[in-house]
């Protein structure tokens, strides 16, 4: 097997004092975590405010808005009341699209398992192309640009339409004939100021 040489003028790369290379544009230097705060708040916060089934799809709630200023502002009541069943039916029809395109599922599992494999590969030695390493930020976009193509080949861009598409529809309709006047929220209500004069 020959050994690549890369010229270094079409490498962005520059050499630190300790002569280990770093990549001039790109770098992972805040990787998304789980265990990170910001994101388990997040994940929390979706979680608390999960409304119940009962409650979400209950039939006698649906009615037609009276007027077109009266649906947009039902509409933006139940985007903010109901935004954690929104994201949960998002992720039930992606992962029904995962299931239902098992090629697709095998092209993510392979993404997925080139990406650990960097990971490890990175913590025990760097990576290096004609004596200048590479970085883990630019070794996944190698990855990116390799699957690319499987990607395409299995009908990602259609699955990504259709969970889009679907959503929004899905999302929209419960939103705009949902009635949210029905529900009994104590955050939503005003407190009454004032006397209560009795006339005779």
């Amino acid at each position: 097997m020959s050994k690549i040489d890369i010229p270094e003028e079409f490498l962005d790369i520059e050499q630190n004092k300790e002569g280990t290379a770093n990549s001039g544009g790109m770098s992972l230097a805040s990787k998304i975590n789980f265990s990170s705060p910001v994101v388990r708040e997040w994940i929390n916060a979706r979680r608390s405010n999960i409304r119940p089934v009962g409650v979400f799809f209950n039939t006698k709630n649906f009615q037609v808005p009276p007027s077109a200023g009266r649906l947009s502002k039902r509409m933006l009541k139940n985007v903010e009341y109901f935004q954690s069943n929104y994201v949960l039916v998002f992720l039930l029809l992606f992962v029904y699209c995962l299931v239902t395109s098992p090629l697709l599922l095998v092209v993510m599992a392979m993404a997925g398992g080139a990406c650990y494999y960097i990971s490890v590969k990175n913590q025990n030695q760097k990576i290096s192309i004609g004596g200048h390493e590479i970085s883990l930020a630019g070794q996944y976009g190698i990855v990116l640009l390799c699957c690319i193509p499987l990607f395409l080949l299995a009908g990602a861009g259609g699955v990504v339409f259709w969970v889009l598409g679907a959503s929004l529809v899905c999302i929209s309709s419960h939103a705009a004939f949902y009635n949210y006047d029905a529900l009994d929220v104590p955050e939503d209500q005003e407190p009454l100021t004032g006397e209560i004069i009795e006339e005779v």
